[in-house]
């Protein structure tokens, strides 16, 4: 294996402590060596080696560092992205990369020029009942697929206490800049470029001035229609996958535990990591003759988030695809932009 990158995340807070620094310091492609603290200096409880930094620029000063993780506000990305590869650093960028076509195409315009890459932390992914649509999908059992619903649903009536999330004059606030960019980078991911979409966003919660609700139709050709969707009021939420096709239908809750697991102090390593509990499984209803059907429940795979830092490693190390493209990351912004 060549030498570990050198890695530093821009925080410590939520998503640093469960969704990246368990990976970037269980895998050997890594070594976890810095983090921007402001105030609370809590990471080295948990990484006594870890080197804590008061600022932004202090931590991109440090000529080891070779990986930026930047997993700040979503408005704060394209800045801090930008100066992290001003500075030499590939970065690794949280959902959204951005939140316009023109702040992404800048960003890989300069890391062309420096020979960097820009990465998305795409996660969802990896997650176990993804792949298990991404597996039906791709054997083909459905058929020519028709109608498509992907959704991410939670219940949460009052407002973030995170106030710039719940400000419009904020670039990026609001559910469909959230929570929207997993769904529709899954749906992106298995189908492609969409022919045309239609975007309806919602505000329901009492006091709210962003959307807690968004509802994307994606047209593809052939006739397939793919809905993407969300809510902030969904207190009993249905099948998060629902697919159907000219030779059957497939249906899947939304049951991956890894970000549960991890919040509880699970490492990536551990046995259990990853795996669906039971009865959460895939249900597959295929028709093989006019008045027959065959009802079949598919167990997904396990879980697993280190697939996306094995990528980043690949990439980095030994120049292969990242498996979330460029192109990709634009059509996502087209559609939440509504320029498509």
């Amino acid at each position: 294996m060549s030498s570990p990158i050198q890695t530093g995340l821009l925080a410590y807070g939520m998503s640093g402590r469960i969704f990246h620094a368990p990976f970037l310091s269980t895998h050997l492609g890594f070594s976890l060596r810095a983090v921007v603290e402001r105030s609370r200096k809590q990471m080295a409880q948990h990484y006594p080696a870890i080197i804590s930094h008061d600022s932004v620029a202090e931590l991109l000063a440090d000529p080891q560092l070779e990986l930026v993780v930047v997993n700040t506000p979503n408005d704060t990305h394209f800045a801090l992205a930008r100066q992290a590869l001003q500075a030499g650093k590939h970065v690794l960028i949280e959902k959204p990369v951005a939140t316009t076509v023109a702040e992404l195409d800048e960003l890989l315009a300069l890391a062309a020029e420096r020979r960097l890459h820009v990465l998305a932390y795409q996660n969802r992914r990896w997650d176990s009942d993804f792949q298990l649509v991404r597996q039906v999908v791709e054997s083909g059992q459905l058929g020519q697929l028709t109608e498509v619903h992907f959704r991410f649903d939670r219940y949460k009536l009052a407002l973030n206490a995170k106030t710039f999330k719940e400000d419009p004059s904020v670039a990026g606030s609001g559910l469909s800049f959230d929570l929207g960019p997993h769904v529709l980078d899954q749906a992106l991911s298995l189908f492609g470029q969409p022919e045309r979409t239609h975007v309806t966003r919602a505000s329901h919660r009492p006091g709210s001035r962003v959307d807690d609700y968004f509802h994307l139709h994606l047209q593809y050709p052939q006739g397939l229609n793919v809905f993407v969707a969300g809510s902030l009021l969904t207190a009993a939420p249905g099948p998060a996958y629902v697919l159907h096709g000219t030779r059957g239908s497939f249906q899947k809750s939304r049951a991956d535990v890894q970000e549960t697991q991890l919040d509880q102090g699970l490492l990536p390593t551990a046995a259990t990591y990853g795996h669906e509990p039971a009865g959460q499984q895939g249900t597959l209803t295929l028709v093989p003759a006019p008045g027959e059907t065959q009802v079949s429940h598919l167990p997904a795979p396990q879980g697993q988030y280190q697939g996306l830092f094995e990528a980043v490693y690949q990439t980095i190390r030994h120049g292969q695809p990242f498996p979330v493209r460029a192109e990709q990351l634009r059509w996502q912004l087209e559609v939440l932009e509504g320029k498509s």
